[in-house]
């Protein structure tokens, strides 16, 4: 994904409430062998953009005074309420840049597994993202899980996943965690018919 970002020349609060004001947002570059740089984009362009996820996700080319530039974006703040990004942060990125980011797992397949298919259970996304670390040539727009094997009674777990060569997981010490379980389905408890004959008795009373 492509987008342009301009040089930022003011800053501080006061700058950035203006420039916000005018319908731009401020942001900033860092890593490589470069200085951080200040800069600015367009809010409504910049807004379509963090709504896909590719956007998070991907390196981005970055293009900024008549140059382009390979980026990740590294945060997002945006306002409590209102629908407005109030700051980005980049990183600049080349092929020999080792990454940690998270990325999105793509589940597929639940309803082929034979836990949905057979046994009408369900299956639940314990967690929907995952860190990895890469390099940058290495990272993945996403993690696609295969949940068509799951049986009754089944978890899938980190070790579970295929990952591309020189893709690893970043557990934080966690030993191999859940990725997906499968719930069983939930049986509803039908009254018994004497509780309800009883209920009707009363109400017949009561009309006398």
């Amino acid at each position: 994904m492509k987008f342009t970002a301009f040089e930022r020349s003011a800053q501080g609060t006061g700058a950035s409430r203006r420039l916000r004001r005018a319908g731009k947002v401020p942001g900033i570059v860092y890593g490589g062998n470069a200085a951080p740089q200040p800069i600015e984009l367009d809010h409504n362009a910049l807004w379509q953009a963090v709504q896909k996820e590719a956007f998070h996700t991907s390196i981005l080319e970055m293009e900024l005074g008549g140059q382009t530039t390979k980026v990740v974006l590294r945060d997002v703040q945006y306002h409590p309420y209102k629908p407005q990004v109030l700051h980005v942060d980049f990183q600049r990125v080349d092929e020999n840049t080792r990454l940690r980011k998270k990325v999105p797992l793509h589940f597929v397949n639940a309803d082929n597994s034979p836990a949905v298919k057979a046994d009408k259970c369900l299956i639940n996304h314990v967690v929907t993202e995952l860190e990895i670390e890469c390099l940058a040539t290495q990272l993945p727009d996403f993690i696609e899980v295969d949940l068509g094997h799951l049986h009754k009674g089944q978890s899938l777990h980190v070790s579970d996943l295929k990952l591309a060569p020189g893709v690893k997981v970043v557990t934080h010490g966690k030993p191999n965690p859940t990725i997906a379980t499968v719930v069983e389905p939930v049986e509803e408890v039908v009254a018994a018919p004497q509780a309800a004959a009883a209920d009707d008795k009363k109400g017949k009373k009561g009309k006398k």
